[in-house]
């Protein structure tokens, strides 16, 4: 499949989210990243971009269920490419793993965050799941 902007802009689109040039670039350069990321990390990708419109952008696409956030306990929040049709819903949540070794955070998309009874009066809007441990790769070492 040709690699044109058309797609990109169609993404954002479907979000509400006005397809601007920068929006495209960085929507372009989350979906080529295979794992999860940081600011950081784009911020070095796309060093024609100025730093406070990739963070404002990034909010925006959290907004917009384009990425979702996680907290893994380091300190630096990550980000990870929603599937489409994703609404962050808690039902939609799932388990993130992080390895203490060599700091990468994993999606387990297909492992979804177990319910949890709350006392009456309870409402949760969201939940962070991460699991801590070495990673495949780090356990062989």
């Amino acid at each position: 499949m040709e690699d044109t902007n058309d797609r990109y802009a169609e993404r954002l689109l479907k979000q509400h989210v006005k397809p601007t040039s920068t929006r495209i670039l960085l929507l372009k350069a989350i979906l080529q990243r295979k794992t999860v990321f940081r600011l950081a990390d784009m911020e070095a990708d796309l060093q024609t971009i100025d730093k406070s419109t990739i963070f404002r952008t990034l909010i925006l696409f959290r907004k917009r269920c384009i990425v979702h956030t996680i907290d893994d306990g380091s300190g630096s929040l990550k980000y990870s490419v929603c599937d489409e049709g994703c609404h962050c819903s808690i039902e939609q949540l799932h388990v993130h793993f992080y390895c203490k070794k060599c700091k990468k955070v994993f999606c387990f998309r297909e492992t979804r965050i177990p319910p949890v009874e709350l006392p009456d009066g309870f409402l949760p809007d969201s939940i962070n799941y991460v699991l801590k441990g070495l990673c495949s790769g780090c356990k062989r070492v």
